[in-house]
């Protein structure tokens, strides 16, 4: 079976990427599981470029097949922030929690229909200094006023979607794999895969 190592730390992102990625014939790992691996700064302007140079910096180094991802949250009211900032939104080192609760502060006043957001995420696959594809993914809805629910990490307990009336922390798992911003970029991982295993 071939090795397909993600970009990240982040055991939630890992976690979600392993589910979407099942049914594909690669062990998927990440960078808690290699040793001596350079440090990655997140200095990107765009999704894209940070998603880049994740795996091309793993790549270079491993010489194994990456996959970069960079997602975060867009919201209109905020001029599409905090964006690339989604992760550390609060400064440094930030907890979800504390994102959420800046989030919910830029927001307060503001009415529930002005709070149109969008969560991206762009995925770049390498091998070596190869660029095989990049591909992205985005969701749309609202943010609530208040955080629901346990489910998920990052935003999701204050990223609203209407048709459901839930959050993505609110909503089953299942449901939030079939229509996520990172379920529209794997679906398209999916298929890149599947030409590098010969599927």
């Amino acid at each position: 079976m071939k090795t397909l190592i993600v970009a990240t730390r982040n055991q939630g992102k890992l976690r979600e990427i392993r589910d979407l990625l099942k049914e594909m014939p690669f062990d998927v790992i990440s960078l808690a599981d290699l040793d001596g691996i350079p440090d990655i700064v997140e200095d990107g302007a765009t999704f894209r470029a940070n998603a880049l140079k994740k795996a091309l910096t793993i790549s270079r180094y491993t010489k194994a097949l990456v996959l970069g991802e960079d997602s975060g949250l867009e919201v209109v009211a905020l001029g599409n922030r905090p964006g690339v900032y989604s992760a550390r939104y609060a400064g440094p080192g930030a907890t979800d929690k504390k994102n959420n609760l800046k989030l919910l502060r830029a927001l307060k006043g503001t009415a529930l229909s002005d709070r149109q957001a969008r969560y991206r995420c762009v995925a770049a696959l390498t091998q070596g200094e190869e660029v095989i594809a990049v591909v992205s993914g985005s969701c749309s809805g609202l943010i609530a006023e208040h955080s629901r629910g346990k489910n998920g990490f990052g935003y999701d307990p204050l990223f609203f979607i209407p048709r459901f009336g839930k959050t993505f922390g609110e909503l089953d798992p299942s449901v939030k794999f079939r229509m996520s911003h990172r379920a529209r970029a794997m679906a398209k991982v999916k298929k890149v895969l599947a030409g590098q295993c010969g599927a």
